[in-house]
Parts: structure tokens; sequence; C-alpha cells
């Protein structure tokens, strides 16, 4: 008989074919269990389309090593029989894991709206709390499903034993011609994308409904990538700083926030506060965060950089002009929960991308959800990158707009739409909303490889020695004169006359340098405009923290809010909010005043002096007193995440 070695597959894809389609099964009882809120997203056919992929995600992630290895197990006798042991246990298991995984899905959705994450494996640290709550609700569900699970990887192991073909040999030319062919197909259905990113649970998300965003998703997945996140996640908070008590902090803190006992409203939220709007509206004003992709200083004309960005140097003094402000780190994600949310940074995941974010956190799009805002993200790349997605329409935004809702741009590269393509339809967005409304427009221009459309700007020198790539300047200016042409579009149009502008970058193109943290690096430039602006400059320190209160105040929004940035319209702080503090690799700077304090990994805290350029120049003698409060800046992010403290309160706040 003729060898027939592609028998060895057989059954293992039979399983696959199998497992998908009891994943869809599933998929299809969750969301009829959950109709009403499916329906009320139109997005069944997104749960179903995505789920495919997803499902085929999970197929990758377990099927992958047996498979690959299957034709070099047959090469040999002695080889056939480990595995015709070892490769039916291996997958058996899986699937039985998977299974019983997603069969919890839907007590978990009812106890915790969201499919089984991360929570899964904690609560597994604690069986006897577990054991308690689950017999006390799902006992009988619990003892079937276990006794399923365990039937059916005994199942499936004996027919997987049976195998007619556990005994089929297998040459070395059909192991070298299968093996290239089994990679790709695994390394594609791991990927599911061409794209320049892996497929994540971002993208998933499609509605403001977080439970309805994670139906597309299936359970066994979802608990791996959260396993991944927060794996990573541990990693980051493996630096430590030193130690300081969970109560000094909190206490260094709110005195920081100029938060007083009495104006406290939670003791479980302990920053939540209830901030009065220096600045009264007649009627609430619309707000336009839009966010500059990589702009530092250096670029910036106005604050002593080239000569790169003149609607930036031209709009200096037609608006609030912060002379002194630096990025809370090095990368987007980092900038964005600054800017969004007001979450100070340590070494710990960026809010936009921790497993601890991704439901009630608090942002200013949530705030101001709550007061009847329309609120949107609007972004000319695939919204999926950094977890952005998911974070926002989990997190308060009701809308988001990327690349795949743009017909005919005028220029697609490979960051997605140009920036005249994003302010366009940002432009025409705004036209069409309702009033009052938020949106978060975020450029993408600038990034490698700074492809950008033709006869817009004049070509620019690229700056010798500063290691940045070619290309870089010119597309600063093509980023600035899109910015310049949008913002004269919008002066033209009706919502300018009841609109506040905030122009900010997220972070600096790169943050390098020779000092131990190149603080010059992080000055970004950063302003606030629009026709109720009375212009004027801050020309002190100020972190990226400090803009979610300072633009409440702007727009005339009062109300209860976690952040403990600084509002800047204030007489204290008219001047800036004199302190500010950024991540750098493993590292944390605390800067105030002219004094700095630099945390570093298993080292006491290094004090220096801040001079006028940005350089640190090491202090013999740093107070305590400022030791500690760096210390409590870089502690708080985290401790947040643990203590699930960063969000609004469950009721709307009461204060007059």
């Amino acid at each position: 008989m003729k060898p027939q070695p592609f028998r060895i597959f057989t059954r293992i894809a039979v399983v696959a074919l199998w497992l998908v389609a009891g994943l869809t099964l599933s998929r299809l009882l969750l969301v009829g269990l959950n109709a009403e809120r499916v329906l009320a997203t139109e997005g069944l056919h997104v749960i179903i389309g995505q789920g495919l992929r997803f499902d085929g995600v999970l197929l990758g992630l377990l099927f992958a090593l047996p498979v690959v290895f299957l034709p070099w197990l047959h090469l040999a006798r002695t080889t056939r029989r480990v595995a015709a042991w070892a490769v039916p246990a291996w997958v058996a298991l899986s699937v039985a894991l998977a299974f019983f995984v997603e069969a919890a899905s839907a007590p978990f959705i009812t106890q915790f709206d969201s499919r089984p994450n991360y929570l899964f494996v904690e609560y597994l640290r604690y069986p006897r709390e577990v054991f308690a709550t689950v017999s006390g609700m799902h006992l009988w569900m619990l003892i079937g499903v276990s006794l399923a699970t365990v039937a059916l990887g005994w199942a499936l192991f004996r027919w997987l034993r049976r195998d007619p073909a556990r005994d089929q040999a297998v040459s070395l030319r059909f192991c070298l011609g299968i093996t290239p062919l089994l990679l790709i197909l695994f390394v594609g259905l791991i990927r599911s994308t061409l794209e320049h990113r892996p497929i994540n649970p971002s993208a998933a998300a499609f509605s403001s409904d977080t439970m309805v965003n994670t139906l597309p998703l299936n359970s066994p997945y979802l608990v791996l990538y959260s396993i991944y996140e927060r794996r990573r996640d541990a990693e980051a908070a493996e630096f430590r700083y030193g130690a300081l008590p969970d109560d000094e902090m909190v206490k260094i803190m709110l005195r920081e926030a100029h938060i007083p006992p009495a104006a406290r409203l939670d003791p479980l939220i302990p920053s939540l506060h209830h901030q009065q709007a220096a600045v009264q509206r007649p009627r609430p004003l619309n707000l336009v965060m839009i966010v500059l992709e990589s702009v530092g200083a250096e670029h910036v004309s106005a604050l002593g950089g080239r000569d790169l960005t003149p609607e930036l140097d031209r709009l200096a003094d037609q608006g609030i002009w912060f002379e002194r402000l630096y990025a809370t780190g090095m990368r987007s994600a980092r900038g964005l929960e600054a800017i969004v949310s007001g979450f100070t940074p340590s070494t710990a995941e960026a809010a936009v991308k921790a497993p601890q974010a991704q439901d009630n956190f608090f942002t200013i799009a949530e705030f101001l959800r709550r007061q009847g805002y329309t609120t949107s993200f609007i972004y000319g790349g695939e919204s999926h990158f950094d977890n952005m997605r998911r974070f926002f329409l989990n997190n308060g935004f009701q809308t988001v707009i990327d690349e795949n809702d743009f017909e005919n741009p005028v220029f697609r590269g490979p960051w997605g739409v140009s920036d005249e393509d994003l302010f366009q339809r940002a432009h025409e967005t705004f036209l069409d909303a309702s009033a009052p409304f938020f949106s978060l427009v975020f450029t993408s221009s600038n990034h490698e490889p700074f492809d950008i459309p033709e006869g817009r700007v004049s070509e620019a020198e690229d700056t010798p020695g500063t290691g940045e790539p070619p290309g870089r300047a010119t597309a600063i200016k093509y980023a600035d004169w899109a910015l310049g042409r949008y913002l004269e579009q919008a002066r033209q149009s009706d919502y300018w006359e009841d609109t506040v502008f905030l122009v900010v970058a997220d972070h600096n193109a790169r943050t390098w340098g020779g000092q131990l943290v190149p603080v010059e690096k992080f000055h970004v430039p950063g302003m606030i405009l629009g026709r109720v602006i009375r212009p004027r400059r801050i020309g002190g320190i100020t972190s990226q923290i400090d803009l979610v209160p300072t633009l409440l105040s702007v727009i005339g929004a009062s109300g209860a809010h976690p952040a403990i940035g600084r509002d800047l319209t204030r007489p204290a702080w008219r001047d800036g909010a004199g302190r500010a503090t950024m991540q750098f690799h493993g590292l944390q700077a605390y800067i105030e005043g002219e004094q700095a304090v630099i945390l570093q990994v298993d080292r006491d805290p290094r004090g220096f002096h801040l001079l006028p350029d940005g350089r640190l120049e090491p202090a013999p003698r740093t107070s305590k007193r400022m030791k500690r409060k760096a210390l409590a800046y870089a502690k708080w992010g985290p401790w947040l995440y643990r203590t699930g403290a960063y969000r609004l309160p469950d009721t709307p706040d009461q204060t007059p």
C-alpha cells in the first residue's frame, strides 16, 4: 500500500474542527443569553466574524507545538511510541481545559459582566473562598462541568490513542517539506493579520458595552492573553524603588493634590473629590483634544527649538501656552493615559494596555459622557494599536473612528491615512455632532517611515548627530501644516464659537541623552486654544497629568473625579503646577522647582539640581520629604491598579 503520511494529522484536524464548532455554539448561546445588549450594539455580524478569527488564534496556540513536531516523531519506531502517548495527552488536556473555561463563561458574565479574564486565574489563589461562592450559586453546574471536562478529556485521549495512523512511518523528505508549511500556517493563525502587529482583544472591541466586546473572543484565549498581559505587568512591578507604607503614600498624594479630609467623597476612592470649575459657563463648551504624535520642544521654535512648526509658533500667543510642559513617558500609551485620564506614570503597564484598566477606569470622556456629552476617538491608523480601541470604548468613548472608516483618503501610508485626512474627517464629524461633544484626535503621520503626501511642505534638513531617522523633520513640518490648516478651517465653522481645543504632544520623538534621566527630552509643546480663551503663558513646570482638571475648569464642567492633577486656572497654580513626574525605562524622575529625585531599581533615591537647560547635576543633599514625594508618585499608579480605586463613583456626585 502506498504510504499516506498526511494520515497522521487526520484525527487532530477533526478535533480542531469540533473545537471551533463548540466555541461557535457557545458564542451563539452567550449572544442569546445577552440578546438585548447585543442587539443594542447592532454588532452580531462582528461577533460571529471576529469570533471565528479568534477561534483560529486559539487553535494556533493550542495545537502548534504537537502538530509541528508530529511528523518528526513519526520518523522512528521509538519516537512513534512517544508520540502515541504524548500527542493525545497534550491535545486532550488542552481541549478539556478550553472546554472548562468556555463553559464557565455564562456564570462568569453573570458575576463579573465579562468573559473569564485574569480574575478567573487570580481567584484560584483563594480556593476556599471561590468554592464557597460557587457552591452557593452554581454548585451543580460546577459539578456537572467538572465531570464533563474529565469525561471529554478521557474520551479524546482514548480516541486519539486508537488512531489508525499511530504507527504510520514518514520520510525525512516529508518532514523537511511539511514543517515550513506548518510553521507558516500556525504563525498565520496566531498573528491573524498581515498588519504591523498581531491581533489582540482590542480588535474585537466595537461598542461601548464592555461585556459585548468580549463576546467575539473565546474565553480560553482571553484567559491566556490576560495571563500574558499580567506577566509583563508583573515583570515591570519587579522594579522596587524603596519602601513606603500605603497610608503614608495616600496621605502624601492627597496633600499634593490639595484634597483635604473634609473634601473626600468615598473611602474606597481616596482621591475622589468634587472639582468646582473656576470658570462658569452659561452652557457646556465642546472639548477637542488634539494629540500630536512624537513632537518635542526641540522641534518647536517658540520653545527654543528648530523652526519646524510655524503653525504652532504662530498660535503660541493666541491661547494658554505651556512653556515647561513635561510628558510622563516615552510612548504614546503613556502619554495618552496622562492626557485622557490624568494617571501618573510608573514602571507598571500604561493604563491603555493594563488589564486592570480595561473597564470602570476614570477618563475625561466618561466624566463628560455622564454630563451629557457625546464622546469620540478619531485616529488615522489602526485603533487596536496599543489596545486603544478596547480601552477607549470600555471607558467612556462612545464612538471610535479609525482608518477603516475613511473612504477615498487623499493619502494612505503604512500608519494609516494622512493627518490632513484625519483632520478633515474630524471637522466633518464635529459639524454633524450634537452639542456638547468631546473628541480625542490622535495624529500619526509623524511616525516612521514618515510617508507623507508630496507637495505640502518643503523638505527639511535632518539635524546631524541627533540619531533621528531621515525624514522626521519633514514629517513634523507636515504634521504642523495639517494642524494649522485644520484650525483655520475650524475658525470658519459654527462649532468654533463653543469649542475649546487642547493641542499637545504625547511624547518626544526620541527620548535619549547622556543623563540618568534626560529630563529635557520630556519637554513637549502644549496649548489650550479657542474663542473663549484669554491668551497667556504658563512659565512654570507642568505635567500632562494637570491637563484634565485644567480643561474641566476651562470648559466649565464641575463634578467629582479622582484625578490628582492641579487646576492651572486657580491662582495658586497660574504659573504652573511646579512639579512633574516622568518614567524612563526602569527609572522614574520627580522634579520640583530646581530639585529632582531619580528613583532606580534596588537603589536609594538620588537627588539632583535641575539646571536651566534641563540637565541634572548631582546634589550633595536632598530632603527626605522630597524623596518621599518621589516614591509616592511612583507608587500611586500601581497601587490604584491593585485596589481598583481610580474610577468615578457609582452614583452621581451630589456636591453642589
